[in-house]
């Protein structure tokens, strides 16, 4: 009998109001039922919205580094929790364990900063123009915060938002992707044992196109956060916009290294191997674009083709697998269906190109890792968020081509250079048009201190993770004490 998840709303762990339940499968191993979990509707969502507005009035209220003990309390937890979780993150979304264990730690890593943060929510005070008197500002809570989050970091990115989002004083009504509910629960679990007082957080799954847009469209949730597909992105920004709410959008990328002649090839070789190919292609920050020098193209793609061809593709959970599964059937086609139109554009496949249905792979939805060359900006794997284990290699001339190639996108998340030269290292970490630039690292690898987010369709301006988020989570008071005992027109009677 499969495990029946459940809902936390207004302090209560509760079923659907339907009665209604949704699948959890391992994509490893599709027969297995990972847990049953509340297919949910508005009504739930109205509930808890209205849990988490009736606990702000005093959630808010609690100082600030008393949230941020709370939160220290919770990461103890999660220390001791995360060996499971991992095993658990593995079973519901497929990745190695190494990287279910590095998205874990992650949210440690989150929990441990947020609570310091609850100690640094610092504001700025400044002289007054005028005798007697004092400027400062202050960071105040907002409201209720609806967070939405996706199935590739299903740990790591829930961190990301509810825990800045609790330690400046809001509450959360929290949805899930229906693809990891059940990591996301253990995340709630871990707060409450915590101490997070009932209402503060709430869960509800259910699907985006239901529960989702509701938290978007409810009129009491103040400021949403959004990590996803940019055409949905752009959804959300419309119909909250309707309501001016404060929206932050985490979108798509399609993220390019670039390996310049002078390269370190092993290390960078390394680099395009992880970037490409680890979480099976599906990060947003993900390498789907390589761009090489041509005095060293042909030399790389036969190392390149090489290694990828020796990845091991199977279930996450067996440690000597390199590449788990994509999330899902569909996902798997439409990384197929991107092969194809790979194909009929005219590029070269050096490898892979086909799902791996060896043995027990048959049992999930595995695709082995892939590489084209000869790839032009004009081809649609060039310029298209694909999410899978799929690798465009495209050939240009010296540095200044290598900048147009990789700006010549509508994305402009991560970035990558590979060389030794220290001159285009901050050339490139000046004109690369990304949110994220790494010299002599992959395209991934954030750190939860470090502001995270990029530029054009890949957001709209805000950052989660280090100091900037904090700012999106609060907003500033400013205070004037005027202590002169007498009326003080400011610019009228000062000049």
């Amino acid at each position: 009998m499969a495990k029946e998840y459940l809902n936390y709303i207004a302090g209560e762990w509760v079923p659907a109001d339907s009665g209604e339940w949704f699948e959890n499968r391992n994509p490893a191993h599709w027969d297995e039922l990972v847990g049953l979990f509340p297919k949910s509707g508005t009504a739930e969502v109205d509930r808890a919205v209205a849990a988490a507005k009736e606990a702000w009035k005093t959630w808010r209220l609690v100082p600030a580094p008393e949230r941020g003990a709370i939160l220290k309390t919770a990461g103890d937890i999660m220390v001791e929790r995360k060996e499971e979780i991992a095993t658990l993150m593995t079973r519901e979304m497929g990745k190695v364990l190494t990287e279910t264990r590095g998205d874990t730690q992650e949210g440690i890593d989150t929990f441990y900063y947020a609570a310091v943060e609850g100690r640094r929510l610092f504001s700025h005070t400044a002289p007054s123009e005028m005798r007697n008197k004092m400027n400062m500002s202050f960071r105040i809570p907002i409201g209720v915060a609806g967070l939405i989050t996706p199935w590739n970091f299903p740990m790591a990115i829930p961190c990301w938002k509810s825990l800045p989002a609790l330690v400046c004083g809001n509450t959360v009504v929290f949805k899930p992707a229906s693809d990891t509910p059940a990591t996301a629960t253990v995340l709630v679990e871990i707060l409450l044992e915590a101490g997070i007082p009932p209402g503060v957080i709430n869960i509800v799954h259910g699907g985006g196109g239901v529960v989702g847009n509701r938290i978007v469209n409810h009129p009491d949730v103040s400021l949403i956060s959004f990590t996803g597909s940019s055409e949905i992105g752009k959804q959300i920004n419309s119909l909250a916009g309707a309501d001016l709410k404060r929206v932050s959008l985490e979108l798509g990328g399609k993220n390019a290294q670039i390996v310049m002649d002078d390269a370190d090839l092993d290390l960078a070789l390394e680099g395009v191997l992880w970037g490409a190919f680890g979480t099976t292609g599906q990060r947003c920050t993900a390498t789907s674009r390589l761009i090489l020098h041509e005095k060293i193209h042909d030399k790389f793609v036969k190392m390149l083709v090489k290694a990828a061809d020796k990845l091991v593709v199977g279930d996450g959970l067996d440690e000597k697998n390199k590449v788990g599964p994509c999330i899902n059937e569909g996902q798997r086609n439409i990384v197929d269906e991107y092969v194809q139109i790979g194909k009929a554009e005219g590029a070269k496949l050096r490898c892979g190109g086909e799902p791996s249905t060896e043995g027990k792979n048959s049992e999930g939805w595995f695709y082995k890792p892939t590489v084209f060359t000869g790839v032009t900006p004009k081809m649609r794997i060039f310029k298209e968020e694909i999410f899978g284990p799929v690798l465009s290699v495209i050939k240009v001339k010296d540095f200044d081509d290598a900048v147009k190639v990789h700006n010549d996108c509508l994305y402009g998340l991560s970035s990558s250079i590979y060389t030794r030269d220290v001159n285009n290292s901050f050339r490139a970490i000046r004109d690369l048009e990304a949110g994220i630039t790494y010299v002599n690292g992959p395209t991934i690898g954030a750190e939860c201190h470090m502001p995270f987010g990029g530029v054009k369709q890949t957001g709209n301006g805000h950052r989660e993770g280090g100091w900037p988020v904090y700012e999106f989570y609060s907003e500033i008071k400013t205070v004037y004490v005027d202590y002169s005992g007498q009326l003080q027109r400011a610019q009228i009677d000062n000049y």
